[in-house]
């Protein structure tokens, strides 16, 4: 597939001088026509239970998709998932999930602005795995029969 930069490249080679000025009067108009959409967020906004009852106001009164709510709010996609999907941010209680890792994040990151040393981080750890003896290697078996404990 050529782009259109390799289009007009070939008609030039090829001396088509009216299909050139066809593709320039073109883009002109499709210049005319073309609008400058906003620029997507830099700064997020605080997730509070009134803007939470906004975005289900969004999500049950209009066919807008989370993606469109999300801009409208200036919201991350996600944000707008975990109010619809699992009702988080519609009370404002300090033991919430969300208002714990929020504290933790802030109190992280007012330790790493009062200190030049980064916080070592703990090593995630799987849920309900714990780390038993390891099997011991399988004995020596006739090459010329497979049994199962081969592939464990």
């Amino acid at each position: 597939m050529a782009t259109l930069k390799q289009f007009e490249e070939a008609l030039r080679a090829q001396g088509m001088n009216m299909a050139l000025a066809i593709l320039e009067k073109m883009r002109k108009e499709e210049k005319k026509t073309r609008s400058i959409t906003p620029a997507r967020r830099v700064a997020g906004r605080k997730m509070t239970p009134e803007l939470a009852r906004k975005i289900l106001e969004l999500h049950t009164t209009t066919d807008m998709t989370q993606q469109e709510i999300a801009f409208q709010l200036g919201i991350n996609q996600g944000r707008v998932n975990e109010v619809v999907k699992r009702g988080k941010w519609l009370t404002e209680d300090p033991q919430s999930e969300e208002a714990q890792a929020r504290d933790k994040a802030k109190a992280r990151m007012k330790r790493t602005q009062s200190e030049d040393t980064p916080i070592p981080r703990k090593q995630p750890v799987a849920a309900g795995v714990q780390e038993g003896p390891k099997k011991p290697n399988p004995k020596p078996r006739d090459t010329a029969q497979l049994s199962i404990e081969d592939f464990l």
